[in-house]
């Protein structure tokens, strides 16, 4: 398949640009890259990071707040990133500031009570978003505004905000809704307005699908074409990243590598076939810092190692999945959850503990809290005591919705009904149902095992983070007692026998910089990881191709910062020269050891 090169062009880039796609595949590195080369050539470029555990900062070298920053060495180009935390108090003091010295001190803590969920911190986070692009006067001294997004699932809920919200608006009577009085969301109606218009032009908006030459990125890809779409996002291209090809004929690795890439992106030639599509050969080093983003974009970055190899280097001692499987079975039940950043193998990861419980004769059920997540096709096989599920949130909304109307709507009357049902299609109810069903699998770990796999980094900090908020919201919509699943649901996570967090990484930078984050953030919520994975390594791969040696001898200080620095306990898996995909390929892979010899 003869594709053309990835080379954004200052005279027809549109000034607006999304870059999303499956985590892991490319989506921060290519926007700044882009970001980049559009200020290089003159232009005013504003990059701005919607991803709740951003790794702009580290891209660029550069520390981001949620205000434009200058980046040193790029003229003409500005950065920040949306912080959602900041965004949520921002918005609170907007509602609330006006009512000081109207309403009783009582009265102004109860709306502050009110606005401490997590339907507050998304949507002042997408307050930030849409005034970036539905109020043209915000960015009046930018020729392009480039969206770095979260993974997928987070970015279709950000841009269905838009058209959800609107329409919200529209059709509201009450004046009130999970966020408290509408007067704060009515004076961003035109804004919202504007969104929804912008997204929908050709002429304003790119939508930029990144993929990997991966079976699972494409497919993914497809979809959220599809998706966004039907949301009225039409103006699409496709940027596949990781593009190699290698003339080692007897390298097993390399030929592996470049035949599972052949064999992708046959697989997705319709879709392939069907919008403007370019590549991005695999590069040789980490993506870091303005000379790395130069590298990407170049049709030959070649394949000069960025430091000089050492050859006489021995591993840390690290562990096979099968020896974390046998401590965790030893409870007998229990949560186990892989977390990370999108990309990193967790759905795999999560698979192949679950296969191994069932196969050592538990009772396990695998579910995802990921939108975007392939648990099923993963696991591509039944195994005799293991169960699937994943939670969906629009069935998880409908029953919710239900229940509350079963609980309510029968102590009132006709108008107290309408109201009712009117708050529960707010687009915050979406978020309550998705926490519930959270809480209900967590729960059912009381008695069997439990394997969570979860949605990359940003989402997951979220949803665990609003467990007291979503309490407070469930309290003020039933009127009643919640289920037990919920009110433990802290308890359950912050123990440390009932629940075992793994936290998977691959061997470069951004990936364990951002496990290294979560675990900071885990640990402040006295939640803490039982221990980590690094996945699809390239140790001792014995390769010759000279791409993939550098890319092998880039990971050493990486799998040295992991076990030296950040984990009590690494188990480590090698890339596969086959996908592992079915119950025979994930027990395997769990079983992989680590040889120990020097190189």
């Amino acid at each position: 398949m003869n594709l053309p090169p990835y080379e954004p062009d200052p005279a027809t880039t549109t000034r607006y640009l999304f870059f999303t796609g499956k985590g892991g595949v490319g989506k921060t590195s290519l926007s700044c890259a882009t970001a980049l080369k559009l200020a290089e050539a003159g232009r005013r470029v504003l990059l701005v990071s919607t991803d709740p555990a951003s790794n702009l900062d580290e891209v660029l070298e550069f520390p981001l707040t949620n205000q434009p920053q200058p980046i040193p060495g790029a003229p003409g180009l500005q950065a920040l990133n949306i912080n959602p935390v900041a965004a949520a108090e921002a918005y609170r003091e907007r509602v609330i500031g006006p009512m000081r010295g109207l309403l009783p001190e009582a009265a102004l803590r109860s709306m502050a009570e009110q606005l401490s969920g997590s339907c507050t911190v998304e949507i002042a986070a997408f307050d930030e978003f849409s005034g970036l692009i539905g109020n043209p006067e915000t960015t009046t001294a930018y020729d392009h505004v480039i969206f770095d997004t979260a993974p997928t699932g987070h970015t279709l809920r950000l841009m269905s905000l838009a058209k959800a919200w609107d329409q919200f608006l529209d059709q509201n009577t009450s004046g009130t809704s999970c966020l408290g009085p509408l007067a704060g969301l009515a004076k961003q109606r035109t804004i919202y307005e504007g969104t929804v218009t912008t997204l929908a032009d050709a002429t304003a908006t790119t939508l930029v699908l990144v993929s990997r030459p991966q079976l699972a990125a494409l497919t993914e890809a497809e979809r959220t074409s599809a998706e966004l779409r039907a949301l009225g996002v039409g103006n699409q291209q496709l940027v596949i990243n990781g593009i190699f090809a290698t003339n080692c004929p007897a390298d097993v690795t390399a030929q592996a590598m470049q035949r599972r890439g052949l064999a992708a992106l046959t697989a997705a030639q319709a879709f392939i076939g069907r919008l403007p599509s370019f590549i991005v050969p695999l590069k040789p080093i980490n993506i870091l810092g303005l000379g790395g983003l130069r590298v990407l974009l170049q049709r030959d970055g070649g394949t000069t190692c960025a430091s000089t190899p050492v050859n006489d280097w021995t591993a840390p001692a690290m562990e096979s999945l099968e020896t974390l499987v046998a401590d965790l079975e030893r409870q007998g039940s229990g949560v186990v959850m892989t977390m990370g950043k999108g990309g990193v193998g967790k759905t795999t990861v999560a698979a192949a503990i679950a296969v191994m419980l069932a196969r050592r004769g538990h009772a396990v059920h695998l579910s995802t809290t990921d939108p975007a997540a392939h648990v099923a096709k993963t696991l591509a096989g039944q195994v005799v005591g293991l169960t699937l599920s994943k939670i969906d949130p629009a069935l998880e909304t409908a029953a919710y919705q239900a229940e509350v109307m079963a609980a309510q709507g029968g102590k009132m009357d006709a108008a107290g009904r309408a109201l009712l049902a009117e708050d529960l299609r707010s687009p915050c109810t979406e978020e309550i149902a998705v926490f519930r069903a959270f809480a209900r699998e967590v729960g059912h770990g009381a008695n069997r095992f439990v394997v969570l796999d979860t949605a990359p980094t940003g989402h997951t900090l979220l949803l665990l983070d609003a467990s007291e908020a979503y309490n407070r919201e469930l309290q003020r919509q039933t009127r009643s007692t919640q289920p037990e699943s919920v009110m433990r649901l802290l308890e359950r996570l912050r123990d440390p026998v009932f629940t075992r967090i793994l936290l998977v990484t691959l061997p470069e930078a951004t990936p364990v910089h951002e496990a290294a984050a979560l675990q900071e953030d885990l640990r402040r919520a006295h939640i803490e990881p039982f221990a980590w994975v690094i996945n699809q390594s390239l140790l001792h791969s014995g390769s010759c191709d000279p791409l993939l040696q550098c890319r092998e001898e880039s990971e050493h200080r990486y799998l040295r910062e992991v076990v030296q620095k950040h984990a009590t306990r690494t188990a480590w898996l090698p890339w596969q020269p086959e996908e592992p995909t079915g119950p025979d390929a994930l027990a395997r892979l769990a079983a992989t050891g680590l040889k120990t010899t020097s190189r």
